[in-house]
């Protein structure tokens, strides 16, 4: 067997020199060469949110974000930060009438949606919270600062605005009257209110069970103002008329009844004031409501330490709701006509 014959599947393969034709050069002897450079350099951003979707809306938050740290720390320092709870408490409420969110994205050149307008907002209510602290401890530097900033994202009508919201005190008469104007649906009602003058006290009776039974007595008398109670001789009963009319003759539902005298019941006032009231339009459900919202009006006049209870118990508000519009092709806003076959 001859060994040294070469295998037949190897005849295929081509053999290559490992020796290069090129001599070596070393790196150093190429540095009288002028090779092209490649190297780029990449101008530095000028704000760090430069790579982000939106640079110019996040250099201005930070700018706000920025300005809050510093009051913040200015406060701190006074030690006017953390502020007691009675203190924020005391502080005058924050009224703000900020730009809307298009003028706001004009302003920020970016569009902006609800969730970045309210961030922007957050920040700007903290910043006036800030300045009502350093208005009530003199910090007049740390204030005037801080106005300059707001004063560049409130609207234009912001006076008016912020007039617009707020209600017209009522006025008294030489007599003490109180005139107020209630609203319900397309009701409206023109409330007097005049204190009702109280008899002498009984010594006999305490104050408690006398004011006890003047309030049960005119509560009977409003609702059911034929009975007759041989308590009511000494009790001074307020009258309340509606278009010259008793309460109880003019608005035969109990309903309409309770409706009227509940702001009386809230605030624990029943039989303290005569009310007169002329009411026009509507039904009597609209009526006695524009009536009570009157007589909600005129008690927080008269007494003002009941208006958190007549505002917590959503009387001194108007009611918004109206009446829904009948609809074409529907018998009235939302009843259908029946469905007949043929």
């Amino acid at each position: 067997m001859n060994v040294l014959r070469r295998p037949p599947g190897l005849s295929s393969f081509r053999f290559y020199s490992t020796q290069t034709t090129r001599p070596f050069v070393p790196p150093a002897s190429l540095n009288h060469l002028e090779l092209p450079q490649r190297q780029r350099e990449k101008p530095r951003p000028a704000s760090p949110s430069f790579y982000t979707a939106r640079p110019d809306f996040y250099d201005q938050l930070t700018s706000l974000e920025s300005a809050l740290q510093h009051a913040k720390t200015a406060l701190t320092t006074c030690h006017l930060l953390p502020l007691p709870q009675f203190a924020r408490t005391a502080l005058p409420p924050r009224v703000n009438a900020w730009v809307d969110k298009r003028e706001l994205g004009l302003k920020l050149r970016s569009n902006l949606t609800t969730s970045r307008y309210r961030r922007v907002v957050l920040v700007l209510n903290e910043l006036e919270t800030y300045r009502a602290i350093a208005e009530k401890a003199g910090i007049m530097e740390l204030q005037e600062g801080i106005r300059g900033i707001t004063e560049l994202f409130e609207r234009a009508d912001a006076a008016t605005m912020l007039a617009r919201g707020k209600s017209k005190p009522v006025k008294f008469d030489e007599y003490g009257r109180s005139y107020t104007l209630g609203k319900r649906k397309t009701s409206s009602a023109r409330v007097w209110i005049v204190p009702a003058q109280r008899p002498p006290a009984d010594p006999s009776t305490t104050a408690l069970s006398t004011q006890a039974t003047e309030t049960d007595s005119a509560l009977d008398a409003l609702l059911n103002p034929h009975s007759s109670s041989k308590s009511n001789e000494h009790v001074s009963v307020a009258q309340i008329l509606v278009n010259n009319t008793p309460l109880s003759t003019y608005f035969p539902i109990p309903a309409d009844r309770t409706r009227v005298i509940h702001p009386l019941k809230l605030t624990g006032l029943l039989g303290a004031y005569n009310i007169f009231a002329i009411v026009r339009g509507g039904g009597t459900s609209g009526q006695s409501g524009a009536v009570a919202h009157g007589i909600a009006k005129g008690l927080a006049a008269h007494e003002p330490a009941v208006a958190t209870i007549l505002r917590k118990g959503k009387i001194l508000r108007r009611d918004p709701r109206m009446v829904e519009r009948k609809k074409p092709g529907l018998a009235k806003a939302r009843k259908r006509y029946t469905w007949v076959k043929r």
